[in-house]
């Protein structure tokens, strides 16, 4: 019967953005590279020794713990306090687990084994109960105070020791690293107890979803960052991660905020790989290049994290953004001795291969730059010997050789395969001559490349194809030279709805030995690189899109940087690629979805009232869907309130009424604008609204017969009661439910009770249709002698046929509409029933102001017929008003979900009350 409403053209259409939506998620939970993070091992058996804590507290938190990580010997010395090592604390995210801390904690074991326990750290774990605190945020703040109090309690255990610590070290894991940052939120924290905090997958920016008021944590941070000075890491996972996107994880940028340094894990040096929202806590290559930095940031003189934030922000930097292939040195030593019995060759070739292997001399290769100077503008040399010794330097006023030599090496990046230098000759006028270092060697083989080239021979822009391309069309470069480094410059290329493929061909001649090419996608406006090895000759494909979107004010421009071989040249194309497109829309606005299926909704829900109004029958969902759900009804008004906020009239008065701000400045100011996001969104809505309202339907269709199987077929009602005798007693019971428990169940109750309504009249219909004469003639009469009989005797009105079929089509909506409200305040049900052990009343709750109007109304709706209100004064008002909330859902809902459910409350209410109005 659903079926039967829609014409061909609009279910063909529906299919089609199903499987639009289909390539989006495809994009999104497929399209990224394999997992190519080392799992971490333990050396010996994990143990985790819990720490007693005060009474009060644990009273407090009875649902909350605090262990010490420990393995083998390392464990039982430790299991008699106090503790002599660097307290870190590690806390886990959304139903995470305190366990999680034993990779980060083993590998920084074996580190201090290595030095023989000079230093170590002693990596303490929160056991949150496993609480799902990225669904309900009231957990937050209760999460916060606890882990105030264990601060409190680790720095306890240091009594007495000769180097005491005064402060700990944090790491938090998605959610765990929000509650880190609401410490500074709390009245009575002193921010010293917090020397340093690395955050893995933490959603800074906005929660994934916010489905309740208390998980948008307070602006604090932003606010008062003039007066923070907490140096923070914040790392994403990159595309892997689908369920926090790494745009969110990226700290806010300000001027007087220099201590927050935010980068992608595909972007780390030595890590180099994209990792999923749980392997970022055990990837080895990750927590290696963490625990080395943790190392590098002890003070020598206190045996504790360093207090000085600019040493620990180059230790930061050191590690996780650019790698000098060399170890870190707080001060490193700039002038370095070029003696001892090396000998000293002089190039003066523009371009120059050496290959090491045996060498029983150190070789010093002196390139003078007076006469290279005049026909090249920079210098790139690089080796495929990864050790952290200085290799390359340059030299002042030098003939043959010097004795002292200017270090290089400290500018130069490290590649998976290769160390890599490039200077500007201008930028070093004083420099005679560059030295490149070859150290005497033993069995190990190795190569050392350099050449002088002009900058306009190796940067080559490449416009990117436009996005309404589609694929069809595509853009190549050629790289005729055969150089070693080239700059592609991806022109036109900086928004997040911009998605393409890049493919590098390389064609080799006469090479025999495997040569490795490596291609750097340089994002130089936020640290999101990421690197692909290439075994030439091959062809590769990159996939090109951002997490970031470029500043305003930012003109640099994304480079494919290309480290190439000079046997082979390279051909570079970019396309379009549509489906990316897709994924980037479903990455950056999905959680947007609920609130435009609820807005089409709302508009068809209208439709209905209105056709009821007008013409006395209630039309079918699907076809009042496809009239009503228009784009044209909704976006207009959301972008004209939004340009009116720019005036400062209006601004003043919206924010004179108290009105929050609209989510698309919020999302504008998040840099998640979309050319057309908005249509694609309510397309997408309309389309789900659909399918939702056919699943509904066919579900009311299925119980129906389910329960004429088990039940004995029962009549239509006779008399029409809008209370029933049990109704006030059930909603009073409800009420109490919500009150004494948690809101979420009262409100799920509730829509059971109004399913079973619906259903029960679904099966009434259905027993009447069976027991009819067959003769359509026969049963128009009979109908229209009972609507002959409802209009003389209105408070006897009586149901036909017809009014139950009308019923049940405003019931499905209704049904379609509640069914979505109750999925958004799940999450509270969820969390509270995982908890049932420990509290038996949600406090805080999200659902309960919710609930005390939407038990009475679902209660009265269950009980209500067309052919009740037909006749109201309010029903034309309660037809009218669904469109502006339509409108209000987008405008407030889109970003805050928690708040789409006081809207949907109010036509609800007034169609509830059209029954005594």
């Amino acid at each position: 019967m659903f079926l039967h409403s829609v014409n061909l053209w609009n279910l063909a259409f529906y299919v089609f953005m199903v499987f639009m939506a289909t390539l989006g998620l495809w994009d999104v939970f497929f399209g990224f590279e394999e997992n190519r993070c080392s799992m971490s091992y333990m050396f010996e058996y994990p143990e985790y020794q819990k720490i007693e804590l005060p009474k009060k507290l644990a009273k407090r938190y009875p649902a909350y713990e605090l262990y010490l990580y420990g393995e083998g010997s390392y464990a039982e010395e430790h299991k008699i306090l106090p503790l002599t090592g660097i307290p870190v604390l590690f806390l886990p995210g959304n139903a995470g687990s305190y366990k999680q801390v034993r990779s980060i904690g083993s590998i920084a074991l074996r580190k201090a084994e290595d030095i023989d326990f000079k230093y170590h750290f002693d990596f303490f774990s929160v056991n949150f109960n496993e609480e799902l605190v990225a669904l309900y945020g009231g957990s937050l703040q209760k999460q916060t105070k606890f882990v105030h109090e264990c601060i409190k309690t680790i720095l306890k255990l240091y009594k007495g020791q000769e180097f005491a610590p005064k402060s700990v070290a944090i790491i938090g894991h998605s959610m765990g690293g929000l509650v880190a940052r609401a410490l500074l939120t709390l009245k009575n924290f002193k921010q010293d107890l917090i020397n340093l905090l690395i955050t893995q997958a933490t959603p800074h920016v906005a929660p994934v979803m916010p489905l309740d008021r208390f998980i948008t944590l307070n602006n604090y941070w932003i606010l008062n960052a003039r007066h923070i000075n907490l140096t923070t890491l914040s790392v994403a996972g990159g595309f892997r991660d689908y369920q926090v996107r790494s745009g969110l994880t990226f700290l806010p940028k300000l001027s007087h905020h220099t201590s927050a340094l935010s980068v992608v894990s595909s972007a780390v040096p030595k890590t180099w790989v994209s990792t999923d929202h749980l392997s970022i806590v055990w990837c080895k290559q990750l927590q290696l290049t963490t625990i080395r930095a943790f190392f590098d940031l002890i003070d020598a003189d206190t045996k504790q994290i360093t207090q000085n934030s600019k040493k620990k922000l180059s230790v930061l930097n050191h590690h996780f953004i650019r790698h000098p292939a060399k170890h870190f040195e707080e001060n490193p030593s700039i002038i370095s001795d070029l003696t001892g019995t090396s000998m000293w060759v002089p190039v003066k070739v523009s371009r120059w291969t050496y290959v090491a292997y045996n060498e029983s001399d150190k070789i010093y290769f002196t390139f003078p730059l007076a006469n290279h100077r005049k026909i090249y503008t920079h210098v790139y040399c690089q080796s495929t010997m990864l050790d952290t010794n200085s290799w390359i330097f340059g030299c002042i006023n030098s003939t043959s050789m010097c004795r002292q030599g200017v270090d290089l090496s400290w500018k130069a990046e490290l590649l998976p395969t290769i160390k890599s230098l490039t200077l500007r000759l201008q930028d070093y006028p004083s420099l005679s001559h560059l030295v490149v270092y070859v150290p005497s060697i033993h069995g190990s083989k190795f190569v050392v490349d350099c050449e002088f080239f002009k900058k306009e021979t190796r940067s080559i822009q490449l416009p990117v194809t436009h996005l309404f391309s589609f694929g069809l069309s595509s853009r190549k470069v050629v790289l005729n030279t055969s150089g070693l480094y080239y700059n592609i410059e991806l022109l036109n290329f900086g928004q997040i709805y911009q998605a393409f493929k890049i493919n590098v061909v390389s064609k080799c001649s006469g090479v025999r030995e495997e040569i490795t090419s490596i291609y750097k996608l340089h994002i130089p406006w936020s640290y999101e690189d990421s690197l692909t090895i290439a075994q030439v000759p091959s062809n590769t494909e990159i996939s090109l899109k951002l997490h970031i979107a470029q500043p305003e004010n930012d003109s640099h421009v994304a480079l494919l940087k290309m480290y190439t071989s000079s046997d082979c040249q390279y051909e570079v194309t970019v396309k379009t690629s549509f489906s990316q497109i897709l994924g980037q829309v479903v990455r950056f606005h999905g959680g947007a979805l609920p609130a435009y299926v609820i807005s089409s909704i709302l508009l068809a829900y209208g439709g209905q009232l209105y056709s009821l109004f007008s013409t006395g029958y209630c039309l079918e969902y699907a076809t009042i869907l496809d009239k009503e759900a228009k784009p044209y009804k909704v976006d207009p008004f959301v972008i004209m309130i939004k340009f009116l906020l720019g005036y400062k009239w209006f601004k003043e008065l919206w924010d004179l009424l108290l009105l929050p701000e609209l989510d698309a400045i919020v999302l504008t100011s998040q840099s998640m604008c979309f050319p057309l996001v908005s249509l694609i969104l309510f397309l997408f809505g309309t389309c789900t609204a659909y399918w939702s309202g056919l699943l509904s339907s066919a579900s009311v269709r299925l119980l129906s017969s389910l329960w004429l199987t088990l039940k004995r077929p029962s009549e239509l009602p006779k008399d029409i009661k809008m209370i029933s005798s049990d109704l006030p007693f059930l909603t009073v019971v409800l009420i109490i439910i919500s009150w004494t428990t948690c809101g979420a169940l009262a409100i799920l109750l509730s829509y059971l009770y109004y399913v079973f309504k619906i259903v029960h009249l679904q099966a009434s219909l259905t027993t009447f249709k069976n027991s009819q004469p067959v003769n359509p003639k026969h049963s128009r009469r009979s109908e229209k002698k009972s609507n002959h009989h409802k209009d003389s005797a209105v408070h006897h009105l009586r149901l036909s046929a017809s009014d139950a079929e009308d019923s049940l089509r405003m019931h499905s909506t209704v049904i379609n509409l509640l069914t979505w409200i109750v999925l958004l305040s799940m999450p509270s049900l969820i969390y509270w029933l995982k908890n049932l052990r420990y509290y038996f009343k949600l406090n805080p709750d999200p659902c309960k102001p919710l609930a005390f109007i939407l038990i009475p109304t679902m209660a009265v709706l269950g009980n209500t017929y067309t052919v009740s209100i037909k006749s109201s004064k309010l029903l034309k008002t309660a037809s009218q008003f669904p469109l502006p909330l339509a409108v209000g859902v987008i405008a407030f809902g889109s970003a805050h979900l928690y708040r789409v459910p006081c809207f949907v409350f109010i036509p609800l209410l007034l169609h509830a009350l059209c029954n005594f109005m």
